[in-house]
């Protein structure tokens, strides 16, 4: 068996596809069925189980699939700091999250993290979806992402770090700001700013609108976290968002926050494909910044 063989095995695994992973590598399903069938040849056993939706491991699969994820992640984590000091580099800890969230949960921990490690360089990339960050995280393209949690995701591992309730975001002079929170009935008349389409966010609070027996109106525009407030302070709709860490922009802003208590709280927090076999770098920075959110 070689190290393609177990890669490629990997991807099949987590995306339960042989023709979603020969679509990611640009080759034939025929040549990604070959990698899978040379590792039955070289274990004796069924990998496998092919089923009308895809493919799934078999027992035998899943204890190789575990073992070849973690070792290919250990490999990748080592062969990327042998290029760092055969370039002289000091090393980079790369993180992926969506656009308006490091302002949000990052922003007091960057200066302290720059502080102690002068040295590195600390990589954002920005994705507009959880799914495009855990897909950088399979590419190997980032060693952590801030995600909003949903389900477990194969080959992730995650660390929930703050329950985050929601809230409407009203211009002061709207009635709906003199409340003291906001009921279901009242969500149903509001002029709702939604998020964007692809984002967890959304979904999950699209569905607590069905829970609750909520339809709200079309939405007036979409807009993402920072800019929905933006449009809020400018009175041309209403938000409904999570309570975050710095969620109104000055103190003297004309905005009022109204708690929505019948919404479930929205979950936010680290993943990594593994943890253990992060940079010490990039496990303190993901440290750093828990700890100053959760105080």
């Amino acid at each position: 068996m070689t190290l393609d063989d177990l890669r490629v095995f990997v991807a099949v695994c987590e995306a339960g596809s042989l023709s979603a992973v020969a679509r990611d590598l640009a080759c034939t399903q025929s040549a990604v069925s070959q990698h899978v069938k040379r590792l039955e040849r070289e274990t004796g056993t069924a990998l496998v189980e092919r089923h009308a939706r895809g493919v799934v491991p078999t027992r035998a699969g899943q204890v190789l699939y575990e073992a070849a994820q973690g070792g290919i992640t250990s490999l990748d984590a080592a062969l990327r700091h042998l290029g760092e000091l055969r370039d002289g580099r000091s090393g980079a800890v790369r993180i992926t999250t969506g656009g308006v969230t490091v302002r949000h949960f990052m922003a007091g921990t960057i200066p302290l993290f720059r502080s102690r490690h002068p040295e590195m360089t600390l990589e954002f990339r920005s994705a507009h979806s959880t799914r495009r960050c855990i897909e950088l995280l399979h590419n190997g393209w980032a060693d952590l992402a801030w995600i909003t949690f949903d389900e477990p995701l194969p080959g992730i591992e995650q660390r929930p770090v703050l329950d985050l309730p929601w809230v409407l975001v009203v211009h002061a002079d709207d009635p709906l700001a003199e409340r003291a929170s906001i009921d279901p009935a009242a969500l149903a008349g509001i002029r709702y700013i939604a998020h964007p389409d692809n984002s967890a966010s959304r979904r999950r609070l699209e569905e607590d609108f069905v829970r609750l027996g909520v339809r709200p109106p079309a939405p007036v525009c979409t807009a993402d976290w920072d800019t929905a407030v933006l449009l809020a302070e400018l009175d041309v709709g209403h938000a409904v968002l999570p309570a975050l860490p710095l969620l109104l922009p000055h103190s003297g802003t004309p905005l009022r926050t109204v708690p929505i208590p019948d919404l479930t709280p929205l979950t936010v927090g680290w993943a990594a494909r593994r943890w253990q076999t992060l940079s010490p770098p990039a496990a303190e920075f993901a440290s750093l910044v828990t700890r100053q959110l959760t105080g």
